[in-house]
């Protein structure tokens, strides 16, 4: 059983930056593909980012591309998320979740392990 737990979320101002990060009670950490996904408020849960284990591949939503950056310390069990000039329409609960995969999975039907989300809330 893997655990995840996120912090760093909060309430930021339109433009400002802001940092959450997963981590990992797994020690295997580096086996996993790690993915980021929020879910605004009313709305489904979507892929924000994700990092193959190693971190060599990524990927990231069109509405997010530029302004986030996934990244990952296997040293430290930990998964990042820098989010840069953020907007309203950021806002949402985000979660990290976690998969036993060599792969760069995109579904959220697909990730095994959840965290139970920190929010972040863009004022403008």
């Amino acid at each position: 059983q893997v655990q995840l737990v996120e912090s760093g979320g909060g309430l930021v101002q339109a433009g400002g930056s802001l940092r959450v990060s997963c981590a990992a009670s797994e020690r295997t950490f580096s086996m996993y593909a790690m993915g980021w996904f929020r879910q605004p408020p009313g709305k489904e849960r979507e892929l924000v980012s994700a990092i193959t284990r190693s971190g060599g591949n990524t990927y990231y939503a069109d509405s997010v591309k530029g302004r986030f950056t996934i990244s990952r310390d296997n040293a430290k069990n930990t998964v990042y998320l820098q989010m840069n000039s953020l907007k309203p329409e950021d806002t949402a609960v985000y979660y990290c979740a976690a998969r036993y995969s060599g792969d760069l999975p995109l579904s959220p039907y697909v990730y095994t392990y959840w965290g139970q989300g920190t929010q972040v809330t863009v004022s403008s």
